[in-house]
């Protein structure tokens, strides 16, 4: 039988897209059902489909599901998506049935900031009325946070500023937050369970806890991850090292999902 090729760690470092993409793609391992933003999902979900998963079933805003696209989507209105789709619904379909009807398993998201409960920031970085950078905006988020079985979350910063005490602004709530603040059903959802960092991977155990290190990559220690997280960040007693992104995952990413580093940085 032979052994899996793992590339050197000089070759993808674990801050590389390459790395991030490979490790969030073995989160969909045996999932059915996956809602998936754009970047960095985009290139997991993919992956995900041509080495653990070959039968998860994609989501996307747009309203398309089952999508099979035969090149990497730009976005989620980008026709890739639709050619080949099993079906493309309204959004009012796609939010009032799919989603809020407790059919998707994963909700695959990125964020600009996470705090220790898991709740999302996409809006904005600095002062309400004089803010330092504008972002995208909800989008999804908002309605796949509290809906999806779960959500996992990649980003590209370990940081503070990422991963801080107090969100700038809170676009999506994790069910810790609404439970606090009172006003609102708290959601059948878990919220966020795995947060994948160039750090680390951090997962929540329970829908009402907090975020715990539970990996880290290879090279990086655990105190390199506390020091760069804005909380006393809880870490598991049986903390490992990330596996390193096999050569085949790698080869896929670069020479057929995409090929044009559309992404990939």
């Amino acid at each position: 039988m032979n052994q899996v090729q793992h590339l050197p760690l000089s070759d993808v470092e674990p801050r590389s897209t390459e790395f991030l993409a490979a490790v969030a793609s073995r989160e969909l391992r045996d999932r059915r059902r996956v809602f998936a933003g754009v970047g960095l999902p985009t290139l997991a979900v993919d992956l995900a489909k041509r080495t653990v998963n070959p039968d998860v079933e994609l989501i996307y805003e747009s309203g398309v599901c089952g999508a099979h696209p035969e090149g990497l989507a730009e976005g989620i209105a980008d026709g890739v998506l639709v050619s080949g789709a099993e079906a493309v619904l309204s959004m009012q379909a796609l939010f009032g049935y799919v989603l809020q009807g407790g059919n998707v398993d994963v909700g695959f998201l990125g964020a600009a900031q996470v705090d220790r409960y898991g709740s999302l920031n996409t809006t904005f970085i600095g002062d309400w009325h004089r803010p330092k950078v504008r972002l995208p905006g909800a989008g999804g988020a908002a309605e796949i946070m509290p809906n999806a079985g779960e959500v996992v979350v990649v980003i590209r910063r370990h940081d503070p500023g990422a991963l801080p005490e107090q969100l700038d602004f809170c676009t999506s709530p994790s069910p810790v937050r609404v439970r606090e603040t009172g006003r609102g059903a708290v959601p059948p959802g878990f919220g966020l369970a795995t947060l994948i960092t160039p750090l680390g991977v951090l997962r929540r155990a329970e829908k009402f806890g907090e975020l715990e290190l539970c990996s880290v990559h290879p090279g990086v220690s655990v105190d390199q991850v506390k020091e760069a997280t804005g909380w006393d960040l809880v870490v598991r007693p049986d903390v490992v090292e990330t596996p390193r992104p096999t050569v085949e995952e790698v080869r896929l990413l670069r020479e057929e999902i995409d090929t044009v580093r559309l992404y990939l940085r």
